[in-house]
């Protein structure tokens, strides 16, 4: 109804516009040339703009002026407030998560939290350019002081949700366990039933759950999740690392966050390369460390194998070096 009374209102405006610039012309055919001036005219008195290059001459023009400035200015000023209510009501609704997200290759978070907040900022250091779609239960925008950070309220699991967010065109999405929940197999079972729901919506989306209990992880077997992250081991391993090694989650703490230190990337293979010991000589002499094919960490105990066509090589280095390596290796 509101978007009826607002085409209504639209139209009768345009209508009156129309009609009057017509109602002038005939009015004073000498006074304006031609319609577009009337017409012209029409649209600078009831901007209350009065530039005076045209003005009515006759009793007849004068009488319609003065029907323009009580009827043509109160009816401006009624689309002046429409369009200013628009914009406000497109605030209210982008803050309470009703509009949908229209972009794509962006990156989706599932259930609000601190982990959540810190995987935006995560995300931004990374590339600041990249949008972010969150998608929560509650009804306010966690981050609407960032533009680039979309909110989407509602049931993560419901198709309409994940279609509202733009799943099918979605770079990644990360579920986070839901913090709302005391049971730690409830929140699986939550993270499971949504991880079902995206895979049926859009199978080739990166996927990454967080999963609250080991065990649990069996229960995924029967859907496309690419990546697990146990959520308290994580930190349980870490703590003791930070008791028996002495400045080993520092080290961690470098690796998986970009807001200081070195960090993992990924590199091209350049095609000079025959074997490991050729890719690590290489990228060493370039400031970087090989450490990993894909997900195999021991390719440094056999330097000598060849490299398959399908390895995926990372370093550890400094973004400065990262961009030199990539824009040298073809």
């Amino acid at each position: 109804m509101t978007n009826i009374r607002k085409r209504t209102i639209g139209l009768i405006i345009l209508l009156f516009v129309l009609l009057s610039a017509t109602a002038a012309y005939l009015l004073e055919p000498g006074t304006f040339g031609n319609w577009f001036n009337a017409f012209y005219w029409v649209m600078t008195t009831m901007a209350t703009v009065g530039y005076g290059d045209f003005f009515a001459k006759t009793h007849a023009g004068q009488i319609f002026s003065i029907f323009l400035y009580i009827f043509g200015i109160g009816l401006l000023s009624l689309v002046i407030g429409k369009v200013i209510d628009s914009i406000a009501e497109i605030g209210r609704q982008r803050r309470a998560g009703k509009l949908s997200y229209v972009g794509r290759s962006h990156v989706i978070l599932i259930n609000w939290s601190k982990k959540a907040q810190s995987a935006v900022e995560e995300i931004l250091s990374y590339n600041p350019d990249c949008h972010i779609v969150i998608i929560d239960e509650s009804g306010q925008h966690p981050l609407e002081q960032l533009r680039q950070v979309h909110f989407i309220s509602g049931d993560p699991s419901s198709d309409e949700i994940l279609d509202k967010a733009g799943i099918a065109r979605a770079r990644a999405a990360i579920i986070f366990g839901d913090t709302r929940i005391d049971e730690a197999s409830l929140v699986d079972g939550k993270t499971l039933l949504i991880a079902s729901s995206i895979e049926r919506l859009a199978p080739d989306v990166h996927t990454t759950v967080e999963i609250q209990q080991e065990k649990n992880v069996q229960n995924f077997r029967h859907v496309r999740v690419n990546d697990f992250v146990l959520s308290h081991d994580a930190v349980s391993r870490l703590a003791v690392r930070a008791a028996l090694q002495e400045g080993n989650p520092e080290v961690i703490a470098q690796l998986i966050s970009r807001a200081h230190g070195d960090d993992i990337y990924e590199v091209p293979v350049d095609r000079s390369w025959k074997t490991y010991e050729d890719a690590f000589q290489a990228l060493l002499r370039q400031g970087a460390t090989l450490i990993a094919d894909r997900n195999d960490l021991g390719i440094n105990r056999r330097l000598g194998d060849p490299i398959p066509e399908q390895a995926r090589l990372y370093v550890v280095s400094d973004e400065a070096t990262y961009r030199k390596i990539a824009g040298r290796t073809v």
